[in-house]
């Protein structure tokens, strides 16, 4: 038996009058998804517990079945793992991103303009990051790069602040939101006097594009200690995914990370190669369990275009979905897919909710008459509803 979870980040939504009255997955034209769903069950899942941020972090947590009161220690010690940093029981480590800020006025005054600089690409990112580093790194503060715009600060001892993630204050003066901690508002503040006039960010500029003038810390936390999946659930288990913190929790609980040529976190990702990836994961190489993870549709939500959103929908549906359905089906092995998104991203919003979410479970040996399509509203309308998201993974793996 193979077992396997598509996760669209961010894919779930709000009804939206530009499409009357439809929320992007309702939209979206998603045949492989609706064929699963019209012999398969979909229901709602809670995967943010009561009173934690909905972030992709705590919310993957759960989905992989790790109840995120019990293990989650932070986001970016979850990243630091997946790039490899070194980190002892004192460290805490800052997701560092690279951010677009407005050019106006002292710092406290200006406007964050896009949490990601375009997207930037990571080797864009690394020139600029290790000009933050060469004046701001230090025995106590070490920088680590890693993919696009997401990277890592460990500072060596201290304690977690309480901080902002960025794509939550979008548009708005950053002011407000800066860290009481006078050493990281202090980092933040020259990193914009480096970054500014930087050639490349000069070259971005001239090109149209985002200039990434600010490093912006978040996300801090202590070494995380997660219990081996294979060891909780008896499957031996693979991870697909282009960004930091899904390689992270792979590592933590001792899963195989594959890496994908051209995925890169963003709408223009090498589906096909995810695709491909999870398939020879679960019929060549002797996975039990695989996890194919895409950022698009959380990234989309945080653009607020819906159109992209639904775009990255129809991209998951038809060219990752679709194709290892395919694979599946021809080898002839018995299967189970869930398909869900971590939280919503509301495009009106620009951020993440704590709402429950639609997932769809398909078993190759237990097909049902449902004959509903996979959206939001169906699945509320189900009557299925999993309060702990941590215990779905066991209803995937019949292990309830």
């Amino acid at each position: 038996m193979k077992y396997a979870v598509i996760l669209g980040d961010g894919m779930a939504d709000e009804p939206l009058r530009e499409l009357g009255g439809k929320t992007p997955l309702e939209y979206a034209k998603t045949p492989a998804m609706d064929a699963l769903a019209a012999v398969g069950r979909i229901g709602m899942v809670r995967t943010i517990p009561e009173g934690m941020s909905p972030g992709s972090d705590t919310a993957n947590l759960s989905v992989l079945g790790y109840d995120p009161k019990q293990y989650y220690t932070g986001r970016s010690p979850l990243e630091a793992l997946s790039i490899g940093v070194p980190m002892e029981e004192t460290d805490i480590a800052f997701r560092c991103n690279l951010v677009t800020l407005s050019q106006e006025g002292d710092y406290a005054d200006k406007v964050i303009l896009d949490h990601s600089s375009g997207e930037i690409s990571t080797e864009e990112a690394a020139e600029l990051l290790k000009a933050v580093a060469d004046v701001l790194q230090s025995e106590t503060y070490q920088f680590y790069t890693g993919t696009s715009y997401r990277h890592c600060l460990i500072r060596k001892g201290g304690s977690a602040a309480e901080l902002t993630p960025p794509h939550d204050i979008l548009d708005q003066r950053i002011g407000a939101y800066l860290p009481e901690d006078e050493e990281l508002r202090d980092m933040m503040e020259r990193s914009w006097e480096i970054l500014s006039n930087h050639p490349l960010n000069a070259k971005r500029m001239k090109e149209g594009k985002n200039p990434a003038n600010s490093i912006w810390f978040w996300g801090a936390g202590t070494k995380p200690v997660l219990s081996s999946f294979e060891e909780k659930f008896g499957k031996k288990g693979a991870m697909v995914s282009a960004v930091d913190l899904l390689k992270g929790i792979a590592v933590g609980a001792s899963m195989t990370n594959i890496t994908v040529e051209g995925a890169n976190g963003g709408l223009n990702t090498n589906y096909e190669g995810k695709a491909q990836a999870a398939a020879d994961a679960l019929l060549k190489d002797g996975f039990d369990f695989v996890y194919v993870h895409l950022e698009a549709p959380d990234e989309m939500g945080h653009q607020g275009s819906y159109e992209r959103k639904i775009q990255a929908i129809e991209y998951l549906d038809g060219r990752i979905l679709a194709p290892l359905v395919k694979s599946l089906d021809a080898s002839g092995e018995d299967y189970r897919i869930a398909v869900l998104p971590d939280h919503p991203t509301p495009v009106r919003l620009r951020t993440h909710t704590a709402d429950a979410v639609p997932y769809l479970i398909f078993d190759s040996r237990k097909k049902r008459q449902g004959g509903q399509i996979y959206c939001e509203r169906t699945a509320a309308a189900s009557g299925e509803k999993i309060e702990r998201g941590c215990e779905l993974m066991k209803v995937l793996l019949e292990q309830e």
